[in-house]
């Protein structure tokens, strides 16, 4: 069983985690993620279970190492994570969610000790050629509290059985194992040169449970691409 820890969120637009923990509880955190820990707490870096699990998680693009936070105190300590860019932090409760979710391959900031972060694919070869930023999902597994982050405005979609839901590859940030996901092909000549949403959508059908973001960070980081001068490099402050 996972270990049972309090939490707050503080912030609104570039939110932290506090996480509270009573004695020997722990939390496991991306490396470079955490914000403070008080005097109690213990940390140590691993791989999360071995090398072949270091180098699972090395496919979705995340670290190497994980982080563990154990309060090794008498009373109860308190540790808080950041997200790495402006958005918002999303709890999830793994217990009342039927003991797993999937999320996307940068999305998870952290969780209780207890709750297992492994390598989930698509269940097509389709996804894998054309997904983009949603072939390699991670899956959580556990009866604890996990946390994930996404950018800008997140919107919660309960999907029915049956209904279907069309959205950008990189605006997906979690999804229950019960939703079918799959990427479609944007028809129409005009669209997939010119409509400015990429070739593919991923096609989301329920039932099940859907967090969307408003602004990934791959958007942010191509309109700062976009702005610098030709070359990628900035003019300011150089010699006339």
């Amino acid at each position: 069983m996972a270990d049972i820890i309090d939490y707050k969120l503080f912030g609104d637009d570039m939110q932290i985690v506090e996480v509270e923990l009573d004695p020997q509880e722990g939390v496991r955190a991306e490396v470079g993620a955490m914000l403070y820990m008080e005097d109690g707490i213990q940390m140590q870096t691993d791989t999360g279970g071995g090398l072949f699990s270091g180098f699972k998680r090395m496919l979705t693009g995340e670290s190497f190492f994980i982080t563990s936070f154990v309060n090794q105190g008498h009373g109860k300590q308190r540790v808080a994570f950041a997200a790495p860019y402006p958005g918002k932090i999303v709890p999830l409760d793994l217990g009342q969610l039927g003991g797993e979710f999937l999320c996307q391959k940068d999305g998870f900031l952290c969780c209780a000790n207890g709750v297992d972060i492994n390598v989930a694919f698509t269940r097509r070869i389709g996804s894998g050629l054309f997904g983009g930023e949603g072939f390699i999902l991670q899956r959580l597994t556990g009866d604890g509290l996990a946390f994930i982050h996404a950018g800008g405005t997140i919107i919660k979609r309960e999907l029915q059985a049956g209904e279907s839901l069309r959205v950008d590859t990189g605006c997906l940030v979690a999804l229950a194992p019960s939703v079918d996901y799959d990427i479609n092909f944007v028809g129409g000549f005009k669209n997939a040169l010119f409509g400015g949403e990429g070739l593919f959508l991923a096609k989301l059908t329920g039932p099940g449970t859907v967090y969307l973001q408003s602004l990934p960070f791959s958007r942010i980081a191509d309109r700062i691409l976009a702005s610098l001068p030709s070359g990628g490099h900035s003019h300011f402050g150089d010699e006339d």
